[in-house]
């Protein structure tokens, strides 16, 4: 069985869901009609990466049908895209802070690589700058390897600051022939619209259950059945969300959260306090109680007796999570207070 710590979008040649998505670009492929810049959008974890990989494999693929974009593991060029070595593939993400760009370079020159440990506590910019947009130019400069497609993933857009934003602009509005940037986002509402006006957009939707659960199987065979379901019952469509709440054990936390809230006014002040110290105790655990009550509003504001004091508790949610950290709120007291009115409510 694979195991998905072992899996990255470069090296993953597995995906589900986006059956759709690949009809698009085949189909573009066999009537010459591809655009030289995609902006590949929806919700994280659902496959963007991957299908951008995937896309990316196939062009730099010796082709001998066209009737779909998989490509063979073993082919030369993409045991080289899965090294992350292939000459006619840029991929741009938010590079290392200077600091341990210097760290790694050094590691690199003694010839001792870092180990999995030392890379995992390196720490990235919060941005893709505009030097590293530049270096774009520089590889869209060179003639291809292979006489045939250069290919540039930016993963993602949206970690891109306002002069880097601008500087890829520029290329996107004169491409060199035979060149294709593909763009990944999160969230195409932040993107400047003279960006997504320069690319065919590609939506990739949240995967059905059913799939999420047969991704679920696959990577976490250790889970039992009842785990999955309800796993991916809370995941809204995203694999990469599902196996980040198969990890930290979101399923028991969110099925707490629910015992609580549905005991209506008649909740035990133990009970919420108890998931309340657990909510957040750390900077992970309130990160994820977060997600997990504004989850538990919007799949519930429908059903609630209370459907418009929900629909803003939603709103109020939001509004207060945000602020949180910023003001120094105590977020002990924030977590009652929200969790109560959602008992309140019910």
């Amino acid at each position: 069985m694979v195991e998905a710590d072992n899996i990255t979008p470069q090296n993953n040649f597995f995906l589900m869901g986006q059956e759709e998505a690949e009809k698009v670009v085949l189909e573009a492929y066999k009537n010459n009609k591809l655009h030289n810049s995609w902006l590949i959008s929806g919700e994280k974890g659902i496959g963007k990466a991957t299908f951008a990989y995937k896309f990316a494999r196939f062009l730099l693929s010796d082709k001998k049908g066209t009737e779909t974009i998989n490509t063979s593991p073993d082919s030369h060029a993409n045991k080289l895209i899965s090294s992350g070595s292939h000459p006619d593939l840029k991929v741009v993400v938010r590079d290392y802070i200077e600091n341990d760009r210097k760290k790694i370079l050094k590691a690199i020159k003694a010839g001792e690589p870092m180990s999995d440990e030392e890379l995992s506590n390196l720490k990235k910019s919060a941005f893709i700058r505009i030097g590293d947009v530049r270096t774009i130019n520089e590889f869209m400069s060179k003639k291809s390897a292979q006489d045939g497609w250069r290919i540039v993933i930016v993963d993602s857009i949206d970690d891109m600051n306002t002069e880097a934003a601008n500087a890829l602009l520029k290329i996107l509005e004169e491409p060199p022939a035979k060149s294709m940037i593909m763009l990944i986002s999160h969230n195409v509402g932040k993107l400047l619209p003279t960006i997504k006006s320069r690319c065919a957009k590609l939506v990739l939707r949240p995967l059905d259950d059913n799939v999420v659960i047969s991704l679920l199987r696959r990577y976490r065979p250790q889970l039992s059945e009842k785990e999955i379901t309800g796993i991916a019952k809370i995941s809204s469509g995203s694999i990469g969300k599902a196996l980040r709440y198969a990890d930290c054990g979101a399923l028991k936390v969110y099925d707490e959260l629910q015992r609580v809230v549905f005991s209506g006014r008649n909740f035990k002040i133990e009970d919420l306090l108890d998931w309340v110290d657990a909510a957040a105790k750390d900077d992970e655990s309130f990160g994820l109680s977060q997600e997990l009550i504004l989850k538990f509003c919007s799949d519930n504001v429908v059903t609630s007796k209370n459907v418009e004091e929900t629909a803003l508790l939603w709103d109020d949610a939001m509004h207060i999570f945000k602020q949180c950290d910023s003001l120094n709120m105590d977020r002990k007291h924030v977590m009652i207070n929200i969790v109560a009115k959602l008992c309140n409510l019910n």
